[in-house]
């Protein structure tokens, strides 16, 4: 069966959701917790996107974003394929580090905003 595509567009709020394959960790370590905030500080802004909050958890990550120009998928798969190939690299592992592809979650920003924040 078919993915079904994402909704998305420009200046849209997206609740998202990265978990590790298996319930394994995404981060063994506080230097792999700073790479991954780092870099998501550093495709921010350069994708256009807006970032209320984040919560980078042990097994999976909660991000609050509002989407640039370009959407989500941009900085999402900029994002996880850097992380991924740092942390197999570095760790001395291959294959997926990802379960399954994101989860994002579109939101309406006065009824969920507060919410969502207040959760991550």
């Amino acid at each position: 069966m078919p993915r079904h595509a994402r909704l998305d567009a420009p200046g849209a709020l997206h609740h998202v959701i990265v978990r590790g394959i298996d319930r394994s960790d995404l981060c063994a370590d506080e230097s792999d917790r700073q790479r991954y905030i780092d870099k998501l500080g550093d495709y921010v802004p350069a994708t256009g996107c807006s970032l209320y909050a984040f919560a980078l958890m042990s097994t999976h990550v909660h991000l609050l974003l509002k989407s640039g120009n370009g959407g989500i998928s941009g900085i999402m798969r900029k994002l996880l394929t850097w992380y991924a190939v740092y942390f197999n690299k570095r760790h001395g592992r291959t294959g997926h580090l990802f379960q399954n592809r994101y989860k994002s979650i579109l939101c309406e920003e006065e009824r969920y905003f507060l919410a969502l924040v207040r959760y991550t």
